[in-house]
């Protein structure tokens, strides 16, 4: 086992609120192992781009509160070819780096493996991936960083909806992040007593949809971006010949569509986010110091590991049969 002598971090692909902490906790938790820590910026990018700095104790002043990620990212084709690969290890290489510790999502995993893989990667460093996307669908963990913030996020803007709803008998269609992963959706329509969540996982049932309207004088449905029947706005022009064909005069029911869209990505992050964002990165900082590679780290019932592949498929909502 080599002496690790310097590491570098890097947040990829779409920004997490809780990156910040895991930058500063990697910072902090790493000089104070003796280690000299790099930062990136722009991810893979700035890998590419040679975007490469030292970072000291001070670097990471009064970040811990803020959304975002101060050292930026950004998405690379350009890491995608074996040219780009080679001249970003060859950055790494002159500066004598040991170690690759990148927080991001399913893309920036795999982009780690290809990087460094035994087979045919281009880089012989140690390399160890941080879980972090609010869309929470990494497979091997049960919480990603950033998605508790974003689920209160979302919550806290649908209790601003149901007030205006209530005051005028409508019925709002909220759509919330999440591609391939209902999580989000589920989470933010169990917390804000939502009347139907439509999920990726699942068929959306328009029937059941239109019988909880009958019911009830200000709905609120939540649907995630990549259900199958499109975002909110379809589902809407879904509903618009039933809700007419159940219209009276005592009851008119009408909808309105809000898309939270990036809202979700942006603002303080939870105290949960910085705590697991926190445990993440001294994991992951301790992970090479042990000699570890190509893995990533995870919280499972409440524990944090590293017994997870770097490489996953994308985790989805397990449904009860």
């Amino acid at each position: 086992m080599q002496q690790i002598k310097r590491i570098a971090i890097m947040t990829s692909g779409g920004d997490a609120p809780g990156m910040n902490a895991f930058i500063r906790g990697s910072v902090r938790y790493g000089l104070e192992k003796g280690i000299e820590v790099y930062g990136i910026e722009e991810g893979y990018k700035g890998l590419i781009n040679n975007d490469i700095y030292p970072m000291e104790f001070d670097s990471v002043c009064d970040i811990i509160h803020k959304g975002g990620t101060m050292l930026k990212t950004a998405r690379s084709k350009e890491f995608m070819t074996l040219e780009g690969r080679e001249k970003a290890a060859r950055n790494l290489e002159a500066l004598e780096i040991d170690a690759l510790i990148c927080c991001g999502g399913n893309g920036s995993y795999a982009g780690l493996y290809s990087f460094a893989n035994p087979e045919d990667g281009v880089w012989k460093g140690q390399v160890i991936g941080v879980p972090g996307t609010i869309d929470n669908d990494i497979r091997g963990t049960d919480f990603t960083i950033g998605f508790d913030t974003a689920v209160n996020t979302a919550v806290e803007a649908i209790d601003r909806l149901r007030d205006t709803g209530d005051a005028h008998g409508r019925h709002f269609i909220v759509e919330v992040m999440g591609r391939h992963c209902g999580d989000i959706a589920l989470a933010v329509g169990i917390a804000s007593g939502a009347t139907y969540v439509a999920i990726p996982e699942t068929k959306t049932d328009i029937d059941a949809i239109v019988a909880t309207i009958k019911k009830t004088g200000h709905d609120i449905i939540i649907i995630a971006e990549g259900d199958e029947v499109g975002g909110a706005n379809q589902l809407a022009e879904i509903l618009k010949p039933h809700l007419e064909a159940i219209t009276t005069e005592e009851n008119n029911p009408e909808f309105r569509v809000c898309i939270l869209g990036h809202i979700q990505r942006g603002g303080r992050p939870s105290a949960r986010d910085r705590v697991l964002a926190h445990e993440m990165a001294t994991t992951a900082v301790d992970a090479i110091l042990t000699g570890k590679s190509l893995k990533a780290v995870s919280i499972k019932s409440g524990q944090i590991s590293l017994d997870s592949d770097l490489v996953e498929k994308t985790k989805q909502v397990k449904i009860p049969a």
